[in-house]
């Protein structure tokens, strides 16, 4: 989608396209406004395909007292569960629990109750070692006295933030990736009168009039309006994550531990038929604008946990497919240990400028609708919001009469990853498309689907967001680039010698931000 014959007005301009303002754009479509998003880099580029891909309350925070905020993720998980299958997919966790270690078994069962009570449902169990051992028989056996076994929620990040677009898309919104917000233009009683915006690669710009702007730009919020609280700003958390094939690091279930040097809490995660685990938590000093990369220091103590509770494994750091690190937008005071953080959101409201940042994934919708509740007074339309109806439009629960030879189970994934767009996907599949890509989940079908259909700009954005085998696949998926490119020539216009161009500077960017960091 291009500014080519893009509107001079909107009721609303939203600026950043990851889970935020993806979840702004879905509410405010879903009232009636005409919503224009921009993105600076590519959606669900920054923070939003970065994440633990866990759809969860945050266990962690009913130790620190945030029971409203547990309570309000627990029921956004459960909405998203009911709303989203295929995408939002429910996921066991193990807990082991060992002598003399915290968390101990009390400490442990009171915040799992507390859980199930927000959930409305009994979900966790306590086994004894034996037979805990038989659900994760290669966790340390040493002091285990037996583990919790509990429910939370697994998703695609940056799947998620694109169906969010394109089904906003599908009811008239606009969202247009690699295009910047330059300047928020205000009149004589300095309220937001429009926005200029310039396409990030070509230099066009246009200026579009709107009475409201919502800026969504995660940890970039400040560039744009700087905290009004005195003491109170952004502090830029990174967290990073390594994944490895499932032969070499098992994990038919996620696994959740306290690491054996800080006790924080470390997860191994199945996730798209590889094992990732993470995550670390710790101050962003880079550039704000560079790909963030994983440092030596996380990668070692990343290890460091995977070796202490699994210790009859033989995991080394040449079995590791990729890596990849994400930064956290957190509002705070700079006083406190990274992981003792507050993930509140916060609104900061200036005259039709509406900035929402911090927050948690699981509860993008809410952070939604706080925005859209910030920004309606400057607007000139009053939104007729719809809270309590579904935020993505229901799919079917069985595979269609024709299934061409997919499972339920892979019909499922596609239905959520792409609502229903997932039987023309399927139906305008080339010859053998149907397949699986190497180890992965990922049919060789999305590919093309998303070139068409899903604004590619770079190689990167089809292999890094809109399918992610550049994280399921050793070096990117370098092994199938040209039947990747083959696939998708017919829709993106790339000459062979721009072709050549992304392959490169694809291939440059995994070396450099996906892969093991140097000694």
């Amino acid at each position: 989608m291009s500014m080519d014959g893009l509107p001079k007005e909107f009721d609303l301009v939203v600026i950043g396209g990851g889970i935020t303002g993806a979840g702004i754009l879905r509410e405010a479509v879903r009232a009636g406004l005409w919503t224009l998003l921009v993105e600076k880099q590519d959606f669900a580029q920054g923070t939003s395909s970065r994440s633990s891909k866990m759809v969860h309350g945050g266990l962690r925070y009913l130790k620190e007292g945030k029971i409203f905020l547990t309570k309000a993720a627990v029921e956004e998980r459960c909405r998203l569960l009911n709303e989203a299958p295929g995408l939002v997919e429910k996921m066991g966790f193990l807990w082991p629990i060992y002598k003399g270690e915290s968390p101990g078994k009390h400490s442990l069962e009171i915040g799992l109750t507390l859980y199930d009570f927000m959930a409305r449902e009994k979900q966790h169990e306590y086994f004894h070692s034996g037979k805990f051992l038989l659900l994760t028989p290669h966790v340390r056996q040493e002091n285990l006295l037996g583990g919790f076994k509990f429910f939370d929620a697994q998703v695609d990040d940056a799947r998620l933030v694109q169906r969010l677009i394109n089904e906003s898309r599908d009811l008239g919104g606009k969202a247009l990736n690699y295009v910047a917000a330059k300047e928020i233009l205000r009149d004589e009683q300095n309220c937001v009168a429009g926005v200029v915006i310039e396409d990030a690669e070509t230099g066009e710009s246009r200026t579009i009039g709107t009475r409201a702007v919502i800026n969504a730009t995660g940890w970039w919020a400040e560039s744009l309006h700087p905290s009004p609280v005195e003491g109170l700003h952004l502090r830029p958390l990174r967290g990073s994550h390594i994944l490895f094939p499932s032969h070499v690091l098992p994990a038919a279930q996620a696994v959740a531990f306290a690491h054996p040097v800080d006790r924080r809490p470390i997860f191994v995660l199945p996730w798209e038929g590889a094992t990732m685990v993470g995550t670390t938590d710790l101050d962003h000093k880079g550039d704000p604008w560079a790909e963030p990369a994983m440092s030596r220091r996380e990668l070692d103590y990343l290890m460091d946990g995977i070796h202490g509770v699994y210790p009859s494994l033989s995991v080394e750091e040449s079995d590791i497919i990729s890596s990849f690190a994400g930064v956290r937008p957190v509002v705070s005071r700079g006083k406190k240990d990274p992981s003792q953080e507050s993930r509140e959101h916060v609104v900061w409201v200036d005259k039709g400028l509406v900035t929402i940042t911090g927050g948690k994934l699981t509860t993008f919708r809410l952070l939604a609708l706080d925005a859209l509740d910030a920004a309606e007074p400057f607007m000139e339309r009053i939104p007729h919001h719809k809270p309590n109806e579904p935020v993505f439009a229901p799919v079917p629960k069985t595979p269609p009469p024709d299934a061409k030879g997919l499972s339920a189970q892979a019909w499922r994934r596609l239905f959520g990853r792409y609502g229903l767009k997932a039987p023309g996907l399927v139906e305008d599949a080339p010859r053998g498309a149907l397949e699986q890509v190497g180890d992965t989940e990922t049919l060789f079908a999305e590919l093309p689907f998303a070139a068409k259909n899903e604004t590619i700009r770079h190689l990167s954005d089809l292999m890094l967001r809109r399918t992610r085998l550049g994280l399921l696949t050793p070096k990117g998926g370098e092994e199938f680039l040209d039947q990747i490119i083959d696939l998708c020539k017919p829709y993106l216009g790339w000459d062979d010698e721009r072709w050549e161009e992304e392959r490169e500077a694809y291939l440059k960017l995994i070396r450099e931000a996906y892969s093991i960091p140097a000694s």
